[in-house]
């Protein structure tokens, strides 16, 4: 013990400040403090909330598998109240619908328009100019067969594709492309010649039948070349189109040109509108001098202004080697695509765009010369934190003047062989299938 302490017996260090005990610093009771404390936490944690508008705010549901009527078009249109990209999936395919809707009827006339287009029929008939694009690996897995459909009811019109989503169109028309796995190993795939593309494998002999089917190509457009006649990439790929004619290749579908008699469209009128009046305006329909027979062509534009970075340029520096002399003009299609965005007017412009790299930019680009798409749809899985194009989300092209300010747009972080057979089936198709019906 130490010296000159105070000796307390145990009892009164007990009972000695009870009372002060239980008496807070101020006078409160112990209890009365930590019940103070707990109004306080749940202030914090039990906030009252504000009530949200529901005509703003949609509650969220998914599909309800108990519905025996649920079907394909109950889950698609479940997908926008399921949450997460899938509600980003939604509003994508309500973006699409949007662009497939629209129609220059929907508009005021101008002050200045010409007599012609106040016509209800010809306002009615001026839909939306909607430009695809997408990179090469989609081409190599089956969304190719998704991008045929579309070309060959042209449901679009425009398309921005890199040199791979042209030669594997026409590669596969010559030999098939197969499924693998990611897992396997490079260097075994290169003793084997297999070259893998993801979990696709594209066996080298394709690519060898594909350059026996082009250089012969090739000879004849350096022939054709002159003057008047200067070959540029969508003239190319349209003459690869034509030349391939395979109804699997959506380059045949884009390029296709029909002849049919008059009496034919009387007989089947379907032939005439079924491909392009479901969603949008008239094919291109000419008469010849006799007026007995006409034209059909879908005519689609697909544009490449990379169409070297790929077995397409492999395939032209073979060809420059043994037989010099092909040139192809890259500035004259910077024109044409351009021009696609410029001349759009009075129609409405809608992107949709799958992937990102070149295809992207370009369509991008080209309607910032009318100030902006009216209506976009991006599917892919970049980001954007490395400052990528590929990744940017639709409000910096907003900034740009590539969008415009008072659309809308949409980016769907998702693998597009999952979400562009959805969108297709929710828009494009299902307009198909009840135009079919109807008819």
């Amino acid at each position: 013990m130490l010296l000159g302490a105070k000796v307390v017996p145990r009892d009164k260090k007990q009972q000695g400040g009870g009372e002060e005990a239980e008496m807070g610093g101020d006078g409160m009771r112990a209890s009365e403090v930590v019940s103070k404390e707990m109004e306080g936490v749940r202030a914090i944690v039990l906030k009252p909330s504000e009530s949200l508008d529901e005509s703003r705010f949609t509650k969220i549901a998914g599909a309800d598998f108990n519905d025996a009527g649920l079907g394909l078009d109950g889950l698609l249109g479940s997908l926008a109240s399921t949450g997460f990209q899938a509600s980003n999936l939604g509003d994508a395919i309500d973006v699409v619908n949007q662009m497939l809707d629209w129609s220059l009827s929907h508009e005021k006339p101008s002050e200045d328009c010409d007599e012609a287009e106040l016509d209800p029929k010809y306002r009615e008939s001026v839909r939306c100019k909607i430009f695809l694009g997408f990179t090469s690996n989609l081409v190599s897995s089956g969304i190719r067969d998704v991008i045929r459909f579309l070309a060959q009811h042209h449901m679009v019109d425009v398309i921005v594709t890199t040199a791979g989503g042209i030669e594997e169109d026409l590669i596969k028309c010559l030999a098939p492309t197969y499924r693998g796995e990611f897992s396997l190993p490079g260097a075994l795939l290169r003793s084997k010649g297999l070259n893998r593309i993801g979990n696709l494998l594209v066996p080298n002999d394709n690519y060898c039948k594909f350059e026996n089917w082009i250089m012969p190509l090739f000879d004849q457009m350096l022939q054709e070349q002159s003057a008047e006649n200067v070959w540029t990439p969508s003239k190319v790929i349209a003459r690869l189109g034509k030349e391939i004619n395979d109804e699997s290749s959506y380059l045949y579908w884009a390029y296709k040109i029909e002849e049919a008699t008059l009496p034919q469209l009387r007989k089947e009128p379907d032939h005439l509108i079924l491909s392009s009046t479901l969603l949008k305006e008239s094919v291109s329909v000419w008469c010849l001098k006799n007026s007995s027979c006409f034209f059909l062509e879908n005519n689609i534009p697909v544009y490449c202004p990379a169409l070297t970075d790929g077995s397409l340029g492999d395939m032209l520096f073979c060809h420059a080697v043994r037989n010099p002399g092909l040139i192809i003009d890259i500035v004259q299609d910077i024109r044409l695509i351009n021009g696609e965005a410029i001349h759009a007017s009075p129609r409405k412009t809608g992107a949709i765009i799958l992937g990102g790299g070149l295809p992207k930019h370009h369509i991008c680009n080209a309607n910032m010369f009318r100030n902006g798409a009216d209506y976009a749809v991006y599917i892919n899985t970049a980001q954007e934190f490395d400052g990528s194009d590929s990744g940017a989300h639709p409000d910096e092209a907003v900034s740009w003047g590539k969008i415009k300010g008072s659309a809308k747009p949409v980016k769907v972080h998702c693998d597009a062989t999952i979400a562009f057979p959805l969108l297709v089936a929710a828009t494009f198709a299902r307009r198909s299938r009840s135009a079919n019906s109807t008819n």
